[in-house]
Order: C-alpha cells, then sequence, then structure tokens
C-alpha cells in the first residue's frame, strides 16, 4: 500500500509541463524596468495561444513577477503566458500606461513565434486595476490602432474583480471607493470618465472579443459594474459571461487562480478552450 501511495504521489508531480522561461524583456523604447515581461511558454509544439497578464495594484503599483502558479498553470494546459510590467500613476495617465499595454501586445504579436505562439490569438487577462487595463485595450481600439493592430487578434478577454468599468455610473451609484478617490485617479471632466469606461466603447461591428468578467460575489462594487458592463456587451451581440466567485477576496480571486478545484480558474478554462477551439 506505502509502494502504491508513494507511486501515485510520484506521478502525480510529473503532470507539469517543461516550460521555458525568460525575463525582463524589454518591449519598447526606450527600456526600463517598466517596460519589460517575462515569458513562460511549453517547451515543445507550436501555435500556442497566448495569454497577456495584467498585474494589479491601484493603477500606482505592482510588477509582473506576481503571477503565483498562473506560468506554470497555463502552460501546462498549452499556452504562452506573458506577465507584463506598465508605468504608473503620478508619473503617467491612465491613458498612457493603457498605450504601454498595447505596446506589449505589439511586441507580443511580433515575436509569439519565437516561443511556440500565435499571434493572432491572443487572450488579455488582467487583476484589479489589471482588470481595467485589460477591459480597456479590448474595446477601445484607438490603443492597438496606434500600433498598426486590429481588435482581430485578441480572441478573449478575462478582467477579474474591478469596479470601474463605466466611470460616470460607478460614481453616480457610490460605494466603497470614494468620489474623491475616483476623480483622483480618472480626472475631473465627464470626458475623461467616458474615455476611461470600457462599458462606454462598446459598439457592435468592431471585432471586440469575447468576454469572461469575474468578480468577487459579495463585492457589492464590482458585482454591479461587472453585470452592467455584461449587458453592455451583449446588447452589442457580444459574448459576456459574468462569473460571481463564492468565498473569495479581492486578494484570493487572483491568487488562487490556478489550484485545483478553484472555481474561476475552472470557468477560465472552459471559456479559454471556447474561444480558441481547443475543445
Amino acid at each position: 500500500m506505502k509502494y502504491a501511495i508513494a507511486c501515485l504521489l510520484l506521478t502525480s508531480t510529473t503532470f507539469a509541463a517543461e516550460v521555458q522561461t525568460r525575463k525582463d524583456i524589454s518591449y519598447c523604447e526606450p527600456a526600463g524596468k517598466r517596460h519589460q515581461l517575462d515569458v513562460t511558454a511549453p517547451q515543445t509544439g507550436k501555435d500556442h495561444p497566448v495569454i497577456v497578464w495584467i498585474h494589479g495594484g491601484g493603477w500606482a503599483r505592482g510588477d509582473k513577477s506576481n503571477v503565483q502558479k498562473k506560468p506554470q498553470v497555463f502552460a501546462d494546459r498549452g499556452f504562452v503566458f506573458v506577465s507584463v510590467n506598465y508605468r504608473f500613476l503620478p508619473e503617467v495617465t491612465i491613458q498612457e500606461m493603457t498605450g504601454d499595454i498595447a505596446k506589449a501586445i505589439h511586441w507580443v504579436h511580433d515575436h509569439a513565434r519565437e516561443y511556440g505562439g500565435n499571434p493572432e490569438e491572443i487572450i488579455v487577462m488582467g487583476h484589479s486595476a489589471g482588470a481595467h487595463l485589460a477591459a480597456l485595450v479590448c474595446t477601445d481600439d484607438s490603443y492597438l490602432k496606434a500600433e498598426g493592430l486590429p481588435l482581430s487578434i485578441l480572441k478573449g478577454c478575462v478582467p477579474v474583480d474591478v469596479s470601474v468599468y463605466d466611470i460616470p455610473k460607478r460614481l453616480k451609484d457610490g460605494g466603497t471607493l470614494s468620489a474623491k478617490r475616483i476623480k483622483k485617479l480618472f480626472g475631473e471632466t465627464e470626458a475623461g470618465w467616458q474615455k476611461l469606461s470600457p462599458a462606454l466603447h462598446v459598439e457592435e461591428g468592431k471585432q471586440i472579443p469575447p468576454f469572461l468578467i469575474l468578480h468577487v460575489a459579495d463585492r457589492k462594487d464590482t458585482r454591479v459594474q461587472s453585470e452592467h458592463f455584461a449587458q453592455v456587451l451583449r446588447e452589442a451581440k457580444i459574448s459576456a459571461t459574468v462569473v460571481a466567485a463564492e468565498g473569495k477576496t479581492h486578494g484570493t480571486i487572483n491568487s488562487e487562480l490556478g489550484i485545483p478545484d478553484d472555481k474561476p480558474s475552472t470557468a477560465i478554462y472552459e471559456f479559454l478552450d471556447r474561444v480558441t477551439g481547443k475543445k
């Protein structure tokens, strides 16, 4: 019996795919820490879909290294995983940091095949502030257009737990994030709020990709904004699924992605299989 258990444990540790990893790659000029990304990819195969991951941190902090199990987990499932740094407030505006994300996607599009990836099959994901940036670059096509790329290279978007998809509505509804704080982040003008609101860029026929929107079940602000954003997408005939993560916090919905039996992770896997045609 002990031998059988030992064999089972040994077998369970061999499922992880062999990967190639490169860190601190500059994705644009001038090169610097905030303009770098890390790539983890399966050692073998080609035309793997590519996940671009955008970390959170209130648009003012965080790092591409804060990815927990994600690189190995997604490589095991046949994805190239790219984790991106970007500049922060107050050094740059949120528009400029979204431009950083677009430049990183441009790099991914140009270099995906070097890592066995498919440059026409990119999925953008992010947590918290990174979720907002992911949703914005996937709905406001001006950012990718500035890089000479169409939205059609994006096959999906997975924003995780953020409450500012529609900033004017967020200010009107109120919530745990004060109006003063929202205005400090997004400026004082209605025009500026609209420019930075993913929901207000949604239009039918723009080639906006399908969305899987995750939020903590008992966070009212993110629930209301997530459901509203999904409805806006659906009205524009864009696929949008909302998953409320029970028993999670704003931190654990991110940090526990990839652990066994994690329901948000399962929802992501099913979404990725659908949008990439893996199943």
